[in-house]
């Protein structure tokens, strides 16, 4: 049998304090507890959810345990603002300005507060970055406010450290300074000021370890990007693109462009996400042979991913296309088929497809995921991609790669849908309107006739 999630958490939290050796109630833990689950489990969480902190949990030293408990807490734009039963923390810290958030003057006798603007590098009055810090830090900010009646500073620093340490992807200042460094600076400098720590041993000692603390969490929390399984890493990318996108998150309502568009999104992120800043390193931790591991993994899985979702955005610009040219945009689900059905087995698309030809040369791994599935299961959208694996054999690596370049330049209103539709195989294309046309009732006369005239063309 599972332990309840609100469970875990209490465990976790109750054994942290005990190994920290903070004398804390049980209802005050209790507290927390349900104060992090009801935030983690909000309806648009799919990747950022109560799973994934409890996972930054297990095996980890108390203070990181704390760290992980509360370092995804708030997640401001996903969330359409703060939780609730954290809102009375944060709104006498920042100030919403337009559509950002401004940090507000605390006092300077609000040690807890003060701690965590100099871990972060923050002062009043700056706006917060929206990818570089801003949750992490409205995050450690409650964290604080709840810890800081019962921990030992020395340990609410490294927690704070360890929530900073979070903040993912970033790249080193024009100086050359990495977060890692910097994060470094600002622990020695709050363990000199705060801890009365003037010896340089014993300075180094206190720093060296957060950082090895801050280190092993912050790489825990994007360790999927070294998963040995690509599919699972895909698995993970999809959870991102669904609690990303809301539109997806109206299942069987989000168009083609919805769907497309959220590929897209997730497309240009990867293409920009050099593999060398996902994982921190600091001071020879983690080694450097198993930096270079996590390194050459990271950059495997961000090349497979952009595969996968490059095939996919392929396929779904050719069902966009059919839909532009015989009525407009419309729900997935009218051209697809529904994902699930409270009336028995839903109608698909692939149903009516045939089986694709043996293509020469394909990536035997991606064309597994897109026929067996995606590990983990989709509220949003199906795990299994028979029409992108279709396509994929039809065209081959070197057709697929065409489509998609004439893909984006239809995306980019630089090629109109019909030419688009032009420059691939008839037979192909034929397939597939058939099959759209026995979804579509409403757009079938209008797809058979437009592929009447692509006949024609040829």
């Amino acid at each position: 049998m599972t332990v309840a999630n609100i469970n875990r958490f209490i465990q976790h939290l109750h054994a942290a304090f005990e190994g920290l050796r903070a004398n804390v109630p049980m209802p005050a833990i209790e507290t927390m507890a349900v104060l992090v689950h009801s935030a983690m489990e909000s309806p648009r969480r799919r990747y950022h959810c109560s799973e994934h902190a409890l996972y930054m949990c297990e095996g980890m030293s108390p203070r990181q345990v704390l760290a992980a408990v509360f370092h995804d807490l708030v997640y401001y734009q996903l969330d359409d603002g703060f939780p609730a039963r954290v809102t009375h923390f944060l709104t006498p810290l920042v100030s919403k300005q337009r559509d950002e958030l401004v940090l507000l003057k605390v006092s300077d006798q609000d040690r807890a507060m003060q701690l965590c603007f100099q871990i972060f590098g923050f002062g009043a009055g700056q706006v917060l970055p929206l990818f570089r810090g801003m949750n992490e830090f409205l995050s450690a900010a409650v964290a604080v406010r709840l810890l800081e009646p019962y921990l030992a500073l020395s340990d609410l620093i490294a927690v704070v450290a360890c929530i900073e340490a979070t903040v993912p992807f970033r790249s080193p200042r024009a100086d050359g300074q990495d977060c890692c460094d910097l994060l470094a600076l600002r622990v020695r400098e709050q363990a000199g000021r705060r801890l009365g720590l003037s010896e340089a041993a014993a300075l180094a000692a206190y720093t060296e370890a957060v950082m090895c603390d801050a280190i092993a969490i912050a790489n825990r929390d994007v360790g999927g990007f070294a998963e040995p399984s690509p599919a699972k890493f895909v698995s993970a990318t999809w959870l991102l693109i669904e609690e990303s996108n809301a539109p997806l998150a109206a299942v069987g309502v989000y168009t083609l462009r919805d769907y497309r568009e959220a590929l897209t999104r997730m497309q240009t992120f990867l293409q920009g996400l050099l593999p060398e800043r996902v994982f921190h390193h600091y001071a020879g931790f983690p080694r450097a042979d198993e930096f270079e591991r996590l390194t050459a993994a990271a950059a495997s899985n961000i090349a497979f991913a952009l595969s996968f979702l490059q095939l996919k955005m392929t396929s779904i610009s050719i069902i966009e296309a059919l839909a532009l040219e015989t009525g407009g945009n419309g729900p997935v689900s009218m051209f697809l088929g529904d994902i699930r059905s409270a009336f028995g087995t839903p109608e698909r698309v692939e149903d009516y497809l045939p089986t694709g030809p043996q293509a020469q040369g394909l990536d035997t791994r991606i064309l597994q995921v897109l026929e067996r599935g995606r590990p983990a299961n989709s509220r949003n959208d199906l795990t299994i991609s028979p029409l992108t694996a279709y396509m994929y054999c039809c065209l081959g690596v070197a057709g697929s790669a065409k489509a998609l370049v004439n893909a984006q330049q239809m995306a980019n209103d630089a090629l109109s849908p019909a030419q688009f539709l032009a420059a691939l195989p008839t037979d192909m294309l034929g397939h597939m309107i058939d099959a759209c046309a026995r979804i579509a009732i409403s757009r079938r006369d209008s797809l058979n006739l437009l592929k009447a005239s692509l006949k024609k063309q040829v």
